[in-house]
C-alpha cells in the first residue's frame, strides 16, 4: 500500500501506540515512525524492540516535521502535551488522539493548536488488558471500529485520515463528541467500573473465604478480573473526564439491578427468563457483527503479545 503520511509521531508508547506502529509497518502507510514516551524505561524498551524508526526524548522533538501526530497518553495528560508540541507543529499537520472520551479531549487540546493544523480526534475501539510497548500487535485494529470526531476539520484531511485507519484494519465511523461519550459510557466506561467494583467485592470476600473466591474463579469472574486489570491511570482519567454520561448510565444500571433483585426475591422466574433471553440476543448481535466470536478466550489467550 502507498504511504499516506511521510512522518508519523506517536506521543506515548503503550498498547495502542505500539499496535499502531506494528500496523503501520504491516500496511506500509508511514514513511517514518517517530515515537516518544515520558518514561526513560519505556523509551529504552521501544528502542530495544525497534518499535519505531526513531525514539526521541521529548514530544516537541517527536513532532518536528511530522505530517501526523497521534496523542496516545492518558486524557488527563493531553493538555500539557498539546501545550508542549504546539510551537513545534508544522503547518498542515494532522493532530489526533486515541482517547476514550472526546469532549474533554477537544476542550483540552483544541485551544492550544496553532492555525493551519488539522485536529481530528479519534478513538479506536480496541484493546487488551495489557499495556506498554511490548503489548502491541499489528492485528489489534482488524475488524474493529475507529470513531472519528472531526468537528469542522478540513473534509479532505478527514477523508485521508479515515483511509489511514482503514489501512490499519479498522472500520471507521464519525460521531459528534457528546454522542460518542454517551455511547462509550454504555459500551465501555460503565462496564469497566462495574468490573472494578465486582473484583473489589470479591477481594473483601476473599478475606472471609480463605482465598476460595480466587482459587475457584469461574469464567464470568475471570472476565471481570481481565477487564479490571486495565491501566488504572487511564481509567481514572476516563471516569473523571466523562463524568456526566457515566453517572447517567450507572443510574440506569442501578434501576435495572433493583428490578432483578425484586424478581429474585419474589421468585419471578418468568421475568428473569424474559430478561436473560433479551440480553442474550444482544450478545449474539455482537458476535454476528464480527466484534467477537463464541470461541472460548477469544482475543485473550490467543492474541499476539
Amino acid at each position: 500500500m502507498a504511504v499516506i503520511y511521510d512522518r508519523v509521531a506517536l506521543i506515548g508508547l503503550g498498547l495502542i501506540a505500539s499496535s499502531m506502529a506494528h500496523a503501520m509497518r504491516r500496511a506500509g502507510v508511514a514513511g517514518e515512525i517517530v515515537g516518544t514516551a515520558r518514561s526513560d524505561e519505556t523509551r529504552r524498551i521501544a528502542e530495544e524492540i525497534n518499535l519505531c524508526d526513531r525514539v526521541v526524548a521529548t514530544a516537541a522533538e517527536a513532532v518536528d516535521s511530522a505530517d501526523l501526530v497521534v496523542l496516545c497518553v492518558p486524557v488527563g495528560a493531553m493538555e500539557a502535551v498539546a501545550q508542549e508540541i504546539a510551537p513545534a507543529l508544522k503547518a498542515g499537520a494532522v493532530v489526533s488522539d486515541v482517547g476514550s472520551v472526546k469532549r474533554a479531549v477537544i476542550e483540552a487540546v483544541g485551544p492550544h493548536l496553532p492555525e493551519g493544523v488539522h485536529f481530528i480526534p479519534a478513538h479506536p475501539l480496541a484493546g487488551t488488558e495489557h499495556s506498554g510497548p511490548r503489548a502491541g500487535f499489528a492485528e489489534l485494529f482488524d475488524n474493529r471500529w475507529c470513531i472519528l470526531v472531526p468537528e469542522g476539520a478540513d473534509a479532505s484531511e478527514t477523508v485521508k485520515y479515515r483511509g489511514y485507519w482503514e489501512a490499519l484494519g479498522a472500520h471507521v465511523d464519525e460521531m459528534e463528541a457528546e454522542h460518542h461519550d454517551l455511547v462509550l459510557a454504555v459500551t465501555s466506561h460503565a462496564p469497566h467500573l462495574i468490573a472494578y467494583t465486582m473484583v473489589g467485592v470479591a477481594d473483601d470476600l476473599r478475606r472471609v473465604t480463605d482465598s476460595e473466591v480466587i482459587k475457584y474463579s469461574a469464567a464470568g469472574f475471570r472476565d471481570f478480573t481481565r477487564i479490571a486489570a486495565s491501566d488504572p491511570t487511564m481509567w481514572r482519567d476516563v471516569f473523571l473526564s466523562n463524568k456526566d454520561a457515566t453517572l447517567e448510565i450507572l443510574g440506569r444500571f442501578t434501576e435495572e439491578l433493583f428490578v432483578l433483585q425484586r424478581a429474585i426475591r419474589a421468585g419471578d422466574g418468568d421475568l428473569l427468563h424474559d430478561y436473560f433471553t433479551r440480553t442474550r440476543a444482544i450478545r449474539r448481535g455482537i458476535i454476528e457483527a464480527g466484534q467477537d466470536t463464541d470461541a472460548p478466550d477469544f482475543g485473550r489467550s490467543g492474541a499476539k503479545r
